[in-house]
């Protein structure tokens, strides 16, 4: 069984001898993962981040199907939202990324939702989850590294979607937050860091709307030989500060006892080094098979600013399959 020790040395190995990899690790860091590129196929593992594309056999009919929600209920919502808000009022945390589950009733299997979906990154692991991610974690190119921290999402429906996002006190302080952890994070591995862009806007296509999300760009100086260090960096930055909060070490703590529920791989990360460079994915917009149900687990920061009602029809905006029209 490989353990994160296991996984830190390899990653540290492979990237030393510029082995290329993919490495899949969990939000608790319990399960982590690591292929070498010619172990991914007899794995069941199929995965479109950077210049590796690797599909299934088979699927992607969407001739007929059914895509229905059946989210927590609000009851379930409010009482978790309440220990979250609760603990925002004693000043333990000033940002807190709260997820639930939602069961989904479709007829697709995984490797459909996977060859169908349009995103950045995706990510399908045997028969278990799919992920179709919007959101980098890091990307290191040559020795600079970079991060891209998304927060802040509206339906792109509503009038004036754009101007109501960029102007949201809400939205700007809970992107502020994020903005100045990745930040903090990133100084403590590279150099010079600095935010190269911040708050710009980028629209997702979804099955049944659109959605604008805000992210920011934030950048540093690594030393020459970070291939031999690549499960030191990625370990140190982990959980992803976009789906935990700030400060993180209290905030993961409010997120356990809030959402009493095992996020599993969500909310974690999976990257893939070419013998080169690295690119790397937050695990959002993830779908995961347990038993004869399918749950897509979402969510959304809350800040001292967050309406429970607004924040819970936002956790379920975010449950789409991302096709084509």
């Amino acid at each position: 069984m490989q353990d994160a020790k296991d996984i830190l040395f390899r990653m540290n190995s492979y990237g030393k001898g510029s082995v290329p990899f993919l490495f899949i690790i969990d939000f608790d860091i319990k399960k982590p993962k690591i292929y070498r590129i010619d172990e991914l196929q007899e794995n069941g593992i199929c995965a479109q981040i950077g210049n590796l594309n690797l599909k299934p056999e088979s699927g992607g009919n969407l001739s007929s199907f059914h895509f229905g929600k059946k989210p927590v209920s609000f009851e379930r919502y409010m009482k978790a939202f309440r220990k979250v808000m609760n603990a925002v009022e004693l000043g333990d945390t000033f940002l807190t990324n709260l997820t639930f589950p939602t069961e989904i009733e479709t007829k697709l299997k995984l490797q459909d939702i996977y060859l169908s979906s349009e995103a950045k990154y995706k990510l399908l692991y045997k028969d278990k989850f799919v992920v179709f991610s919007p959101e980098p974690f890091i990307r290191i190119t040559e020795n600079l590294i970079s991060s891209f921290p998304m927060k802040g999402t509206i339906d792109s429906a509503i009038k004036d979607a754009g101007k109501c996002l960029m102007e949201s006190e809400k939205e700007k302080s809970e992107h502020n937050t994020i903005v100045d952890l990745i930040r903090n994070d990133l100084s403590m591995v590279a150099e010079k860091v600095r935010v190269k862009r911040f708050r710009y806007m980028e629209k997702i296509k979804t099955l049944d709307k659109g959605l604008l999300q805000t992210s920011s760009e934030i950048s540093g100086e690594l030393p020459k030989n970070w291939k031999g260090n690549i499960g030191d960096i990625v370990f140190r930055l982990l959980p992803a500060g976009s789906i935990s909060g700030a400060p993180k070490k209290k905030t993961c703590e409010i997120i356990k006892d809030a959402e009493n529920y095992d996020r599993g791989f969500f909310t974690g990360i999976f990257g893939y080094f070419d013998g080169e460079s690295l690119d790397s994915a937050v695990m959002i917009r993830f779908i995961e098979k347990q038993g004869e149900k399918m749950f897509f687990k979402s969510g959304g920061g809350i800040t001292s600013m967050s309406k429970a009602k607004e924040e819970y029809e936002e956790m379920i905006d975010k449950v789409y399959l991302p096709f084509a029209q």
